[in-house]
């Protein structure tokens, strides 16, 4: 008998999977990623209902764990328990807070491998969808991406000095010059932001047009440091909203 495990977790992606299945990618605690197919989803009176499967959706599964397979099956999905299903969605600035969700989501998709748990991000993660999360929703999203890149290893260095001013892309660290690194502007911002997320001061605050060019370069490194990361879409409808 295949054994099961129960688990938090949180929904990256979905795909309609033979006539009325789908097969979900799912960010969980106890497992990491993994993928499951669902039965019957997109069937008329199914159990499951589809709302269950938004991005970043909070659910508390019971999953068949069989280690000889990469795709397993779900026996049981609902709501977490004593949170809103929707964290993001629960306070005035909900425009703002779904087009960050659906940033974030994005970047786990194309970030997180289905490889061993990462419960402290999972956590984090979880914190920072609060309706009751202390940041507004223009200062996450390079924290988000920061705190993201310490949690798979792919940080950047805080070596910033006045010698040494100017954040390069490729090595991922600050140096005098160099053909991928950042203005002095953008340089400064992103060592202010990795104080912030590493030492617990304040988040800078910064025009939007600084923030947005800031997202963008940012986006470049995690392309120039993890495989596969391309195509990156939802920061386009981030920077619409967030002021």
């Amino acid at each position: 008998m295949i054994p099961t495990l129960s688990t938090p977790a949180l929904v990256l992606h979905t795909t309609a999977y033979a006539e009325t299945s789908v097969i979900a990618k799912i960010f969980t605690r106890q497992l990491g990623v993994r993928s499951y197919i669902l039965k019957g989803v997109r069937k008329g009176g199914g159990r499951t209902k589809q709302n269950l499967l938004q991005p970043l959706s909070y659910l508390d599964l019971v999953v068949y764990n069989n280690p000889k397979t990469s795709i397993n099956y779900l026996k049981e999905i609902t709501p977490h328990r004593g949170i809103p299903q929707s964290l993001a969605l629960a306070r005035a600035d909900e425009l703002s807070r779904h087009a960050l969700r659906f940033f974030m989501t994005e970047l786990l998709y194309k970030t997180l491998r289905e490889e061993e748990p990462m419960p402290d991000l999972f956590d984090y993660v979880v914190d920072t969808l609060n309706p009751q999360s202390a940041l507004p929703p223009a200062q996450l999203p390079i924290t988000f991406m920061l705190s993201l890149a310490r949690h798979t290893g792919i940080e950047p260095l805080d070596n910033y000095t006045p010698r040494e001013p100017l954040f390069d892309l490729l090595s991922g660290r600050f140096q005098s010059a160099g053909a991928n690194t950042l203005d002095s502007s953008s340089s400064l911002l992103l060592h202010h932001y990795l104080l912030s997320v590493n030492s617990g001061t304040p988040v800078p605050t910064a025009p939007l047009a600084q923030r947005t060019e800031l997202i963008n370069r940012l986006l470049e490194y995690f392309q120039m440091h993890l495989a596969d990361f391309r195509n990156f879409k939802s920061h386009e409808i981030l920077h619409t909203v967030l002021q």
